[in-house]
């Protein structure tokens, strides 16, 4: 049997108390330079120097817990973040410097490594929350728009072969409590309190620590993909065009038609690149939310649910199938989005290419501009999809024309594909 690395003597060390010698470094959230904010610590191999709840790596830390408990790991392995900088300068914008801005991410996380180098040679465990490279992306689509003519390749955002240049950037959660709660509009004690209890009560710390402000949830992150050049994202005299995409695998990945979202988002893509060649930006965010955040195990037993109720798959009931299986519609938050563009200082989006209303609301009530909003083209929607489409439109989706809308009778009438079909 492998036995794990460790520094502990047996003994389980509780977390659930502040350290009594209080020389852990302050968070101040919304300060106005990354040594005034001060690092975030999430020590693995002494939760006494930790000065947030939680594990870096979001939902990977799981995955980390598992390889020190096999041997595979050293529980005091500390990362060499030699040569791993971003290659481009993001911020810092005045959005950072606002708490209720930025809530879910940390502004500074892809500094944090290199301005704390110092804590980190002191034993304390600081590492990035935001990884920024460079990288070429090939997407048969965009062959296709090649081909078709809609783009030309420049040699510069756009190859001959059909690679598209890109600066990309991974983000981990990272939560501030208080600003969380006060975007979502709920109290923050009730706010740890559900976080622990249905979390199964993995983080005590969230009831007992009243003095821990951030919490680095075990959930997915996001990904951007930048086309252009990403320093003169935040210009607003700088076209910029952005899909912001919510993961869907069977979509994204293996092209399931019963959904619009691979092609949604090959078209957002394809106008990214449009905008790039003409002097502009342009922003793909890929949100690790499946389903809705609701999962595709949930997702597969709404599939299930819809394409076996009484009278087939209808767009009448397509949001009501949801609601039965889950309990609840959406569980996204779009509130917490706009926090993306806040982190590159942007304040305009030129050319939107999302049909949801929830998106809009939430970026156009955090102050931010959309001058365009794009449908996806009817042409790019496969057969079975007709009912999620049409479903999405009558609860709201944009539309630049209302007579597009389907009334009672059509939603009824719009059916998908049957399970055995």
């Amino acid at each position: 049997m492998k036995k794990n690395k460790t520094n502990n003597p047996g003994h389980i060390v509780l977390t659930s108390h502040p350290p009594k010698d209080g020389k852990i470094p302050k968070i101040h959230w919304g300060a106005k330079t990354l040594i005034e904010r001060g690092p975030l610590i999430a020590s693995m191999a002494d939760h006494a120097q930790s000065n947030v709840i939680g594990a870096y790596a979001g939902a990977y830390s799981v995955y980390r817990a598992v390889a020190v408990a096999t041997g595979e790991l050293d529980p005091l392995h500390v990362p060499d973040l030699h040569n791993t900088t971003p290659p481009v300068k993001i911020g810092p914008h005045p959005q950072w410097f606002d708490p209720d801005k930025i809530v879910s991410l940390d502004p500074w996380g892809h500094l944090a490594g290199e301005a704390f180098e110092e804590h980190r040679q002191k034993g304390l465990d600081v590492r990035p929350t935001i990884a920024v490279t460079r990288a070429h992306i090939n997407v048969p689509e965009i062959h296709d728009a090649i081909r078709a003519g809609r783009l030309k390749p420049d040699g510069k955002i756009l190859k001959e072969n059909g690679d598209v240049r890109v600066t990309k950037a991974a983000i981990d959660p990272v939560w501030y409590l208080p600003g969380l709660a006060k975007r979502l509009n709920v109290d923050e004690h009730d706010l740890r309190r559900s976080l622990f209890e249905n979390s199964g009560g993995m983080f005590p710390e969230l009831v007992t620590r009243s003095d821990l402000k951030v919490f680095l949830p075990p959930i997915g992150g996001h990904t951007l993909y930048f086309m252009g050049d990403v320093e003169t994202i935040h210009d607003r005299n700088v076209p910029l065009a952005c899909r912001v995409h919510d993961e869907c695998n069977g979509s994204d990945v293996f092209g399931s038609d019963i959904c619009t979202c691979r092609p949604y988002l090959c078209h957002g893509i394809e106008i990214c690149i449009e905008t790039a060649q003409r002097g502009g930006c342009g922003l793909i965010i890929y949100n690790r939310k499946e389903g809705r955040a609701l999962g595709e195990v949930t997702k597969f037993l709404v599939y299930n649910a819809r394409k076996r109720q009484e009278g087939g798959d209808s767009a009448a009931k397509y949001f009501e199938r949801t609601e039965c299986v889950a309990g609840v519609q959406d569980m996204r938050f779009q509130e917490l989005m706009p926090d993306i563009f806040h982190w590159l200082g942007v304040t305009k989006i030129d050319r939107f290419a999302s049909m949801s209303d929830m998106k809009y609301n939430a970026l156009a009530n955090s102050g931010i501009d959309i001058i365009e909003r794009i449908p996806i083209p009817p042409e790019l929607i496969p057969p079975d999809a007709a009912v999620e489409m049409e479903a999405k439109k009558a609860a709201g989706y944009f539309v630049p024309d209302q007579n597009q809308v389907a009334d009672a009778k059509k939603l009824e009438q719009t059916k998908g594909r049957g399970l055995d079909e």
